[in-house]
């Protein structure tokens, strides 16, 4: 038999585990032929970044054996929550420049020209 408190504290445990679901931002990345070099130079200044903040997991970064493929990379970087991605990102929300409060540019805009960034959030709805 649970006494009161302990089911209050599974009950919280629950309340706060299903608001800090992990994301994956996943960034489709469009590098011009000679540029590939660059964009995987960039990519690894920011993962090394990421990887020094709170709720970082993993990073997994994907190059396309298709040559007609408009996006031929791809960098999928999972967090343990999405406030731990805000928190990184932070008022790089909130200028044109995309900086946060380190001053690193973030949400897609941190790749050079001609290399072009289209970033998204998502969180995982199925794992077959």
């Amino acid at each position: 038999m649970l006494d009161p408190l302990g089911i209050k504290v599974l009950c919280e445990l629950s309340v706060i585990n299903a608001t800090m679901k992990p994301i994956s931002v996943i960034n489709s990345i469009e590098v011009p032929e000679g540029h590939e070099e660059m964009a995987i130079k960039v990519r690894d200044i920011y993962i090394n970044y990421f990887k020094s903040k709170p709720g970082f997991v993993s990073s997994t970064f994907y190059k396309s054996i298709n040559a007609e493929n408009t996006f031929n990379f791809v960098n999928i970087v999972v967090w343990d929550s999405y406030e731990s991605f805000q928190a990184v990102v932070n008022s790089g929300f909130d200028n044109e420049d995309g900086l946060n409060e380190d001053q690193m540019k973030v949400l897609g805009k941190g790749f050079p020209d001609p290399i072009k960034v289209s970033p998204g959030q998502f969180e995982v709805i199925r794992n077959d």
